[in-house]
């Protein structure tokens, strides 16, 4: 038993994937990083990203309906960081972080293409919660990078060193502890060795 100290309520939900978001309005690309992401169904495939009011990126998810969740690996940590920090209304993020844009294969929005995995989105309702606007998104395409695919054609995403946001701070996933179902599974019997006659 762990003695506890009581908080007041509080986001303390960690750790939490942290993802570049892209959108596109008007002509212009902008990148937001967020770290309020999450799954929220799987047929439809759907998540949800939730962005303040006061964000250049707000009006523009708004606008045109649609987003790419770019999933960064610790090799963009830095340019993750930079894009969560400066504002698209008089930054190119692209440009000042050294990230290319690419097209995606169903929405409007860019890729950035040094991430990777990408989920292109198209918003399917959005909530006003408080600080914070709620977007729900269906999933309508995925690309990953090949060279994270085993032999079987798996995604392998632990390969990539991926990010994720505590409390303010960024660390890359750790070891693999196990996998989903091991502590149910059965334990395969050790094969009997007979004993040698004397």
């Amino acid at each position: 038993m762990q003695d506890k100290v009581i908080w007041k309520p509080s986001t303390m939900l960690y750790p939490l994937p942290v993802v570049m978001v892209t959108c596109q309005a008007g002509g212009k690309s902008n990148i937001i990083t967020l770290a309020w992401t999450g799954t929220i169904c799987s047929d439809p495939p759907m998540l949800s990203i939730s962005v303040r009011p006061e964000r250049h990126s707000h009006g523009m998810l708004l606008e045109s309906r649609e987003f790419v969740v770019n999933v960064p690996s610790e090799e963009q940590a830095f340019a993750t960081d930079y894009c969560g920090v400066v504002s698209g209304r008089d930054t190119d993020k692209f440009a000042a972080a050294k990230l290319t844009p690419a097209p995606a294969s169903v929405v409007g929005a860019p890729l950035i293409a040094e991430c990777p995995l990408h989920l292109e989105c198209k918003i399917t309702e959005t909530r006003e919660l408080g600080s914070h606007t709620m977007f729900l998104a269906e999933v309508v395409a995925v690309q990953a990078a090949k060279s994270l695919l085993d032999r079987n054609d798996r995604l392998a995403l632990e390969k990539a060193g991926m990010l994720v946001y505590v409390h303010g701070h960024y660390y890359a996933l750790g070891k693999e502890l196990g996998h989903f179902g091991f502590s149910v599974r059965k334990k395969k019997a050790k094969p009997r060795t007979r004993k040698k006659k004397a």
